[in-house]
């Protein structure tokens, strides 16, 4: 596990922010495969979508992060807001900011929104997936003590080891990020096999993956304060996403019926 892939005079070049921009490109690359199979010649927007939506994502991820889950270390500590190499990405934050920007841009350029989200949804979980090879560098998203022999031990550089030491930790970003491939093809089988209504697609991405989060936040160790006392933030926020998504999976085929 290297921070650090080299320095350029003192400027650290980080395998965590490398991954990370190579998981938007290989997603907007993965985006564009699927509008040209689409056929319906939104594959000349996706590049810009991917620019505009992955900033976006990174910063909505930043700020979620930081007004939600660590106000009270950032509201004092102001200039380090956009310090993401410290840890502090909620993929939440990234996917709410990110679709909402993309919506912006279908609506301005007068594309069918919400179909295009049925056929990129495989490409954004895989780029969730590659950004957790992103935490997994650097050192966050990072597990609890197992309490035995199991686990990964991290460096003592990470945010890891200052939180727990040389304690073996669960692997949470690990198998999120597999858990993410199984989601990317479980997708694209959805699409190519199940006869579904407009949105469906899309709905079901964040019902899978609010599931998974919901389980692997069992095994989380950076955030574990609970919400009401008996649910973790993510699991909050999982549970709303999963709880949405489910009616609007639900309402969706009667929605387009009566719209025909």
């Amino acid at each position: 596990m290297h921070q650090y892939l080299f320095f350029i005079g003192d400027f650290p070049v980080r395998a965590y922010g490398l991954v990370l921009s190579l998981s938007i490109i290989l997603a907007t690359g993965v985006g564009y495969f699927l509008a040209k199979q689409d056929g319906r010649g939104a594959e000349k927007h996706i590049v810009d979508l991917g620019i505009y939506c992955g900033l976006a994502g990174l910063l909505g991820a930043r700020l979620w992060d930081v007004f939600f889950f660590d106000w009270d270390y950032y509201s004092h500590h102001l200039s380090e807001v956009l310090n993401v190499w410290q840890g502090g990405m909620a993929i939440q934050g990234g996917v709410f900011l990110g679709v909402l920007t993309g919506v912006y841009y279908c609506q301005r350029h007068k594309l069918d929104t919400v179909h295009l989200m049925d056929v990129l949804a495989p490409a954004i979980i895989l780029g969730q997936a590659l950004g957790r090879c992103a935490n997994l560098l650097n050192g966050d998203a990072f597990g609890a003590p197992t309490g035995g022999n199991f686990g990964i031990i991290y460096p003592a550089t990470t945010l890891a080891a200052h939180t727990y030491g040389q304690q073996p930790l669960w692997p949470a970003e690990i198998w999120e990020g597999q858990l993410d491939v199984v989601i990317f093809a479980l997708l694209l089988i959805y699409r190519a096999t199940v006869k579904h209504a407009k949105g469906q697609c899309f709905a079901l991405y964040v019902m899978l993956y609010c599931a998974v989060r919901f389980g692997l936040e069992f095994l989380r160790g950076d955030y574990a304060d609970k919400v009401l006392g008996f649910m973790t933030s993510g699991q909050t926020t999982s549970a709303i996403g999963f709880i949405l998504a489910l009616g609007a999976f639900l309402l969706l085929p009667r929605i387009n019926a009566a719209s025909k």
